[in-house]
């Protein structure tokens, strides 16, 4: 058994790849609390919380990435992390900003979204209706 001094890293959006690299420590809150990752640690599934994910770099340097729910997988060294929204921030404090900032204007767009598919619906739900009425 080779004992590893990293872990690769990817955290993945639905569109993109936000983060890929090396880490020597990651920080993470799942379902059932928060947990703490090394590069040996047993390999496993879990879900994650809207959270702060903190990633120890090669160098000692952290990332702090604000996300929504996600799933990780550790299988070996390597970490798979696919998250539906996530922002990387220089520290905490401009991360809540811009944490508050991105995904308040996701779930806008969402809502805009919903209302206009709501009116879709109705509309072909009226004209179903107007195709079943007997003609005179």
């Amino acid at each position: 058994m080779t004992v590893a001094a990293e872990m690769a890293v990817c955290l993945r959006l639905p569109t993109r790849v936000l983060y890929q690299g090396k880490a020597r420590k990651l920080f993470a809150v799942a379902e059932n609390g928060a947990f703490g990752m090394l590069p040996n640690h047993i390999d496993f599934v879990t879900s994650l919380v809207p959270s702060v994910l903190i990633l120890t770099l090669e160098h000692g340097s952290e990332q702090i990435f604000g996300i929504d729910e996600g799933i990780l997988v550790k299988k070996g060294d390597q970490v798979d992390i696919a998250i539906r929204r996530g922002v990387l921030g220089k520290d905490l404090d401009s991360l809540q900003d811009s944490v508050r900032r991105n995904f308040i204007e996701v779930d806008e767009d969402e809502r805009v979204a919903r209302s206009a598919l709501s009116r879709l619906e109705a509309g072909m739900v009226r004209r179903f209706a107007d195709l079943q009425r007997p003609k005179p």
